[in-house]
């Protein structure tokens, strides 16, 4: 599959579709895949995120020197968790900080969307039922996640799971750079090839608990570093190939977030 980078996106007219994203142009595409139509300037549209998850998979402490820096045993088999697709959004869009939270984090992942219906896939087979890549910002409220030991509440709140800018396909996988920056300096740094469990092996793992759904997404775990978000930030994850995926940082009840 050649590598391609596709944004979802709502036009000045108010009109959503994929499209081709090229240089600071965004070729439409219509629903047979095929190009429909001249290109729009990227400018001009407001992006959406490039998923419609029926679920958000997450893997917990999958990088060895981010399992350091939380204190934690390196796992034997991958961690998995579950967030709601409620959580997600795109680009741009306000991460709310709710309402109890003393600290909340960001944690950049490299998101993996599934192409095709999944159910106990081999590793050997798992990147042949892969769609594409992007980029996600599992944010996680701290505090919640130690008081109730277990992610659902930490991990569920509406906004918390920004992903983006696109969809890339043909992409590899293997040794990827991933950086996250709150204000324009860097917290995290890592690469995919430091990954404990690899995305094919989270793939067979994950289908062999639950069916995999075309367009669910996986998030592979994050590096160390990961630190607090407050009320002004504006926090920017990236993976290499992908590109950055920005929003800001409100407060729930802070009128500017609404």
């Amino acid at each position: 599959m050649p590598v391609e980078r596709r944004v979802r996106f709502n036009s000045a007219e108010g009109v959503e579709g994929w499209g081709l994203w090229e240089g600071d142009q965004v070729l439409p595409l219509g629903a047979d895949g095929r190009p429909a139509g001249e290109s729009l300037p990227m400018a001009t549209l407001r992006l959406l995120p490039p998923v419609t998850p029926s679920k958000v998979i997450g893997i917990g402490t999958n990088y060895k020197k981010h399992a350091l820096e939380m204190g934690r045993a390196l796992p034997t088999v991958p961690k998995i968790f579950l967030k709601p697709a409620t959580a997600v959004i795109g680009p741009n869009e306000p991460i709310l900080l709710p309402p109890g939270a003393e600290r909340v984090d960001h944690e950049v992942e490299l998101g993996v969307v599934i192409g095709r219906r999944a159910s106990r896939v081999s590793a050997a087979e798992a990147l042949d039922y892969v769609l594409g890549y992007t980029v996600v910002n599992d944010v996680t409220a701290r505090d919640f996640q130690r008081a109730d030991g277990v992610f659902a509440r930490a991990k569920g709140f509406d906004s918390f799971c920004p992903v983006g800018p696109c969809l890339v396909t043909g992409l590899d996988p293997r040794d990827l750079a991933v950086s996250a920056r709150v204000n324009g300096q860097t917290r995290q740094e890592g690469r995919t090839s430091d990954l404990i469990f690899d995305v094919a092996t989270i793939i067979e793992f994950v289908s062999g608990v639950m069916t995999l759904l075309p367009g669910d997404l996986i998030a592979t775990g994050t590096p160390e570093g990961v630190g607090p978000l407050t009320h002004g930030d504006l926090v920017e994850v990236e993976v290499e190939g992908i590109g950055v995926l920005r929003n800001p940082v409100f407060d729930r009840d802070d009128r500017r977030s609404r």
